[in-house]
């Protein structure tokens, strides 16, 4: 049986790309091991960009302050040429859904925010299908694909 560790790193990896895919990015998933866990094609730019998911830990010692721990295995930070963003998934309580923010990455090891501060300093993603991101356009107009 895998690690709780484990198991929780890879649900957070799977809520972060559904609220990608949920944005409207085309996500793909490298098949080498790279700096990154998940690479992604902006809907507006369409530039390919890469993402490195991390769990939010909620400090209860800093007024349940929200921290991303952003350390490669070797203890240094992400640099900018590895990863372009971050993603940080906060775990559901009961019957809540989880919460992603996306932020860029700027090289340091820990990313703090309250709730009022990621609020103007982080994106934080739907986990829901944005409808208008997934409209067709044919010669009778835009067709809604049904999801």
């Amino acid at each position: 049986m895998a690690h709780i560790t484990e198991i929780v790193g890879q649900v957070s990896e799977q809520v972060a790309r559904t609220a990608l895919v949920c944005a409207g990015w085309t996500v793909a998933v490298p098949q080498t091991r790279e700096s990154y866990d998940i690479v992604a094609c902006d809907p507006v730019s369409r530039e390919w960009k890469t993402f490195q998911v991390k769990t939010i830990k909620l400090r209860s010692d800093r007024r349940n302050e929200m921290v991303v721990y952003s350390r490669k295995g070797n203890g240094e930070p992400y640099t900018q040429p590895e990863v372009d963003y971050l993603i940080g998934v906060l775990g559901a309580k009961g019957d809540e859904a989880p919460r992603v923010w996306v932020f860029e990455n700027s090289g340091l090891t820990e990313y703090w925010a309250t709730e009022a501060s990621a609020e103007k300093r982080w994106i934080e993603l739907p986990l829901s299908i944005q409808r208008e991101m997934y409209t067709e356009q044919t010669a009778a107009g835009p067709v809604e694909f049904a999801a």
